[in-house]
């Protein structure tokens, strides 16, 4: 069983730990570190199938856990390329004016990986999300612009909404091929079952939900500190600051907002059998079964 596979199912860890874990994840050494420390690192996992990240007198095994799941796709045990690994998220999206784009790539390549696309499937789609995401993106501000609202807290508050669901359509729209042909189910061994299309669904909902939280939680908070700052004697003396702590207050809080939308959902989700098409109900006696559920 691929080793990261294996860590999600036997470690049922709570919102805590997995943010506790996440915290590790987005280390920025991951995007540094070289191909052949990984590929030794995870020989030891492969090597050794009952360590466990708890493996407190094993220094090294702890080390194969945090490499092996910040830098290691679960479905087809391939790399996953530097910028696209889950420690790239925040250094690569917190500077940059649209979103789209590499927003678009990273649920792609971060997506469930049960079946191979062809490259033009993944141009098509790419293409696809980053067109209508953009335009939704832009849609708030024209209408700004050419309406000129003059209702504050709805001038303030439309953009961080519209925000949060573009984040969402994005993983629905690049991750979309998961929902209609399914997604790999597999047993508590890492057996798998078949292809369920209801548990791509749930897949690509609960992270649309997590991404939405991550943007949306993002800016909304700095609407709310500059609402209150316009207020105070400091913004009349100096205005230009407004910029300077809109910026410093959403990094700080995609900082903190990028492990906590993480852990929302475990990476490997159970799901009950009953739930799921009949083909797969009568392939198993399994009551429950697992899928990789995507970053």
């Amino acid at each position: 069983m691929e080793p990261n596979v294996r860590f999600w199912i036997t470690e049922r860890q709570s919102f805590i730990q997995r943010l506790l874990q996440w915290t590790e994840l987005l280390d920025p050494t991951n995007l540094v570190i070289s191909i052949g420390k990984i590929e030794k690192l995870r020989q030891l996992l492969l090597t050794n199938e009952d360590a466990t990240v708890h493996d407190l007198e094993d220094h090294r095994i702890r080390e194969a856990w945090k490499r092996s799941l910040s830098t290691v796709h679960p479905d087809n045990s391939k790399l996953i390329p530097v910028p696209f690994r889950p420690a790239a998220l925040l250094p690569f999206t917190a500077p940059m004016l649209s979103l789209c784009t590499y927003s678009s790539a990273f649920n792609l390549i971060n997506g469930n990986a049960s079946y191979n696309r062809r490259p033009y499937e993944s141009v098509l789609v790419g293409a696809g999300a980053i067109a209508s995401t953009t335009f939704f993106a832009l849609f708030p501000h024209l209408l700004l612009i050419k309406y000129a609202l003059k209702n504050t807290l709805l001038r303030e508050t439309l953009p961080v909404v519209i925000l949060a669901q573009v984040s969402a359509l994005n993983v629905l729209a690049s991750r979309s091929l998961e929902t209609m042909r399914g997604i790999e189910v597999m047993d508590k061994e890492g057996n798998v079952i078949g292809y369920s299309r209801k548990a791509g669904a749930k897949a690509v909902q609960d992270t649309a939900t997590s991404r939405a939280m991550l943007f949306g939680t993002s800016a909304l908070i700095p609407e709310v500190f500059a609402h209150f700052f316009k207020r105070t004697q400091l913004f009349v003396r100096y205005p230009h600051s407004l910029w300077t702590l809109k910026l410093s207050c959403t990094i700080l809080v995609m900082g903190v907002m990028v492990p906590v939308s993480f852990s929302v959902f475990p990476n490997i989700e159970r799901i009950q059998c009953s739930k799921l098409e009949e083909e797969i109900q009568s392939a198993t006696e399994e009551t429950e079964l697992f899928y990789n559920r995507g970053v």
